[in-house]
């Protein structure tokens, strides 16, 4: 039986590693246990009832998953740097021939129920603003932000950029979201709205 040939390349390479019969060393087994013993009491000891102040800001009903549950008060300033800045652009301007602005904006300084409506809602299809025609799409947030958390940013909407609207209450948005609770698409543009 011929030896295969080794190739220069071959030659060059290192062995691959054997590990054998060495076990895993003491202390680094030790330091996993105290790591994983740290982590178990530090859970345990953790305090649910710590005021959101000290943390994100957000509480206990905020972060259970239902969109019912609001909270004293809701940043909207926050929540529309969030939410809402990546299409109507932080300074409400909107992106020409794409999103609206929410500067002077009709929707925006009209009825208040009809811009909680199109919050709650969204739109599909041509919306004109400010008499330029925009035919894009926005998306519900009746499913991912509360009645307290809608009126704050439809608040902090009618309010900057020039904006010069009264506040919406959250007795108003949860008065539209039963008024619209069977909508189940966007509204079309103007012709719904």
């Amino acid at each position: 039986m011929n030896e295969p040939d080794i190739l220069p390349q071959q030659e060059r390479e290192n062995p691959d590693p054997y590990e054998g019969t060495n076990p895993v060393p003491l202390h680094l087994i030790v330091l996993t246990g105290l790591l994983v013993a740290f982590g178990i009491l530090y859970i345990a000891q953790a305090d649910i009832d710590t005021p959101g102040s000290w943390g994100d800001g957000r509480l206990a009903a905020e972060l259970s998953g239902n969109p019912a549950s609001t909270v004293a008060t809701a940043d909207g300033a926050a929540l529309y740097a969030s939410l809402c800045a990546a299409c109507h652009q932080s300074g409400g301007q909107g992106l020409p021939g794409v999103f609206p602005p929410l500067a002077g904006s009709e929707w925006v300084l009209g009825n208040e129920t009809t811009a909680a409506a199109i919050l709650l809602n969204g739109i599909a299809g041509p919306l004109t603003v400010g008499g330029t025609t925009y035919n894009g799409a926005m998306p519900s947030f009746k499913e991912q932000l509360g009645d307290t958390q809608i009126a704050a940013v439809l608040s902090h909407i009618r309010s900057q950029w020039g904006n010069g609207a009264a506040a919406v209450t959250a007795e108003t948005i949860a008065r539209v979201r039963e008024q619209h609770k069977d909508r189940t698409t966007p509204f079309s543009g103007d012709q719904d709205l």
